[in-house]
């Protein structure tokens, strides 16, 4: 063979090589990535060739699959009162994608999870068609509704409540809403639809239950009691504690100001929880100092992203701060930040005896057929606080609701804890404040919910925000949804 044969010959051979390895490269090393990639159409065309399996809650699904005509995405998705489900659910949408369980429990829900190929494989057999499977939630109809009915004419808030024993999640609520239904498919109105949601100022797609972080006002002030029982810097919740009145923060010549005339020099830790005196919780924060509150604060989920199994937001205390600082923070304003769910947990794991059980909305993964693929088990996350601590504090928040600023929370014949707040921001706290309130209900068989409130209600006057008055009603209709419900 003479000399420019054998270059063409080598070349080509190289070419062939080259093939060769690419064709590997796609075929196997690719091959997952390239199947399950959104912008792989073939990808879209069979999570919409069947009915989707369903959400379940309470035994009965809360959505659907309705056929199209007109377009190779043969089946579109459907719920049922999406606007109050849809903090739970997500959207699945033919033009946007999914998000949620929706997203998260795809491969369940379209029946091309690899843990159903055994009963893939023998519908395939006997010629049946693939079908996908369910999504078990947690959740409680009745107590949904209650957050939802309690929350749609406040205009923006979110409700979060906890099975304490379990880390069951009951309801899990946001306003504003939207309904999934209405950009489901994939015409050019549906997609202008969910363009319009997106770009809405009042963010009806954000899931403030789990993705809003805000300050938490006086609520915070639970944490700063469990940190000093559980510091020992108060050792007896009816004595008389170090606080005088003016407190003037360390290292300023600042006043943190009580509201009100309530009276708070050198009260008791129960007392100081009842009336909200921020000067007993600020010196209590600025005494123990950053390290312990944080410590606390982490034990109860502060600073670390939840997955229940959709990511809720971290919730925040600062580790940096000076004394001041700190002072502000043991009152749930300056850094501090937690999200509806968060403060849920800190009501849970007092109520629990304090042991604080992992957050979760899906108890199980069943296939069409209604088999078991998973199941999840309760799971101990922390234990913010002993026994002894946390049935103090409890006594405390009872205070609170029978004697104190909670008695909205009020249910005859049932123990309530809970406590008030009432957050302010914004530049010089000009905007009008949250509304918070946190509480757990209490029965002879246990304590079966505890409930986080935040009400963001643009149109009440200022004067008349507190979370007594706007979020403790509807944590009470909430704990009163799920006692009636066992």
């Amino acid at each position: 063979m003479n000399k420019p044969l054998r270059r063409i010959a080598i070349f080509c051979g190289l070419l062939v090589l080259t093939l060769l390895i690419r064709d590997n490269w796609l075929q196997y090393v690719k091959a997952d990535d390239l199947a399950s990639d959104d912008n792989n159409r073939r990808v879209t065309i069979a999570r919409y060739s069947t009915p989707r399996g369903d959400i379940i809650v309470d035994g009965k699904s809360i959505t659907g699959s309705k056929a199209t005509s007109g377009t190779d995405l043969k089946y579109k998705r459907t719920w049922k009162n999406g606007p109050m489900w849809s903090p739970v659910t997500g959207y699945a949408s033919q033009t946007v994608g999914a998000s949620q369980i929706e997203s998260i429990e795809d491969g369940i829900l379209t029946g091309n999870d690899d843990r159903l190929f055994f009963r893939n494989t023998l519908d395939m057999v006997t010629g049946k068609k693939k079908e996908g499977g369910n999504v078990v939630t947690t959740l409680n109809a009745k107590a949904q509704q209650a957050a939802y009915d309690g929350l749609k004419n406040r205009g923006k808030g979110a409700v979060a409540a906890i099975e304490p024993s379990t880390g069951k999640i009951l309801a899990l609520a946001s306003t504003p809403s939207y309904d999934p239904s209405v950009f489901a498919g994939n015409s050019t109105k549906e997609g202008e639809t969910f363009a319009k949601l997106d770009k809405d100022k009042d963010k009806p797609l954000l899931n403030r239950a789990l993705r809003e972080t805000y300050p938490p006002g006086s609520t915070f002030k639970l944490v700063t009691a469990a940190a000093a029982l559980e510091s020992g810097k108060v050792t007896d919740p009816d004595a008389k504690t170090d606080s005088p009145v003016p407190f003037i923060m360390k290292n300023t010549r600042t006043e943190l100001k009580n509201e009100g005339a309530i009276q708070c020099e050198n009260v008791s830790l129960r007392e100081a929880l009842r009336v909200s005196c921020n000067s007993v919780f600020g010196k209590l924060g600025q005494d123990m100092g950053v390290d312990t509150m944080r410590e606390e604060a982490e034990k109860f989920g502060f600073n670390e992203e939840q997955f229940v199994p959709v990511r809720a937001n971290a919730s925040v205390f600062s580790k940096d701060m000076d004394p001041s600082q700190t002072a502000l923070s043991s009152i749930g304003q300056y850094n501090t930040a937690a999200t509806p769910l968060q403060m849920a947990m800190v009501a849970s794991a007092i109520a629990n005896d304090g042991t604080l059980m992992k957050p979760y909305m899906v108890d199980e993964l069943k296939a069409s057929n209604l088999d078991t693929i998973e199941k999840t088990k309760p799971e101990e996350l922390s234990k913010p606080l002993s026994e002894e601590n946390a049935q103090r504090l409890q006594s405390m928040m009872e205070t609170v609701v029978n004697d104190g600023t909670g008695q909205n929370a009020r249910i005859p014949n049932v123990t309530v804890g809970g406590k008030t707040g009432t957050a302010q921001h914004g530049v010089d706290n000009s905007e009008k404040p949250y509304a918070w309130f946190v509480s757990y209900a209490k029965t002879t068989s246990g304590s079966p919910v505890a409930v986080a409130v935040v009400v963001e209600d643009g149109s009440a006057n200022r004067d008349d925000i507190s979370g007594g008055g706007l979020a403790a009603p509807i944590a009470k209709s909430v704990m009163q949804a799920v006692i009636n419900s066992k």
